[in-house]
């Protein structure tokens, strides 16, 4: 398993997206997956704003990942995004069956991120409103890359700036030199 780890425009859904298509690996989002639910309930909930349970996210992503146990690797996308989720995710290892391989942090300058999310076009994509989601994220992040660290889950931290072609070149070459794909032949 690879998690993507980055703020809103860092690009870690194309990246993880190219990558499953690439390797035939789940892509997998919690957002996605919340945004796929059937549940009446749930849907309601999130367009009133409310926050979604960590126990129902974890119950989603729980579900997930049973159902990718075959495929040969998995890719996690704004998941996990609190420290319990991060826990739950290592604590059920052997309910899911999958290890996490390895972290990617996409590092992308705040001036980058204003200018993908204004092209992005959507109306709550302010200067302001970025900035408090920067901050959220960085608050959210640490703890648990932090947690991932003591667990010994390698971490790294890789630019997100360039194009989609060469930011997934230098994502596959660390692939590569740490033995979690093969290289070209």
């Amino acid at each position: 398993m690879i998690i993507f780890f980055g703020p809103a425009g860092a690009g870690k859904s194309v990246q993880g997206q190219i990558l499953a298509a690439r390797h035939g690996w789940r892509w997998l989002s919690a957002g996605q997956l919340l945004r796929d639910t059937h549940d009446g309930e749930l849907i309601h909930r999130m367009q009133s704003g409310e926050l979604v349970s960590v126990e129902i996210i974890n119950g989603l992503m729980g579900e997930a990942l049973n159902k990718a146990k075959d495929i040969n690797g998995v890719i996690l996308d704004g998941y996990p995004r609190q420290l319990e989720q991060a826990k739950w995710l290592i604590e059920s290892r052997p309910h899911h069956g999958q290890d996490v391989k390895l972290v990617i942090v996409l590092e992308v300058p705040r001036d980058e991120i204003l200018e993908r999310l204004r092209v992005r076009g959507r109306v709550d994509d302010t200067p302001e409103a970025i900035d408090k989601r920067l901050s959220i994220y960085r608050g959210e992040i640490y703890p648990i890359l932090d947690y991932l660290n003591d667990n010994n889950i390698p971490i790294i931290h890789m630019s997100g700036v360039g194009t989609v072609g060469q930011v997934h070149d230098e994502i596959e070459k660390e692939l590569v030199s740490r033995g979690i794909v093969e290289g070209a032949k």
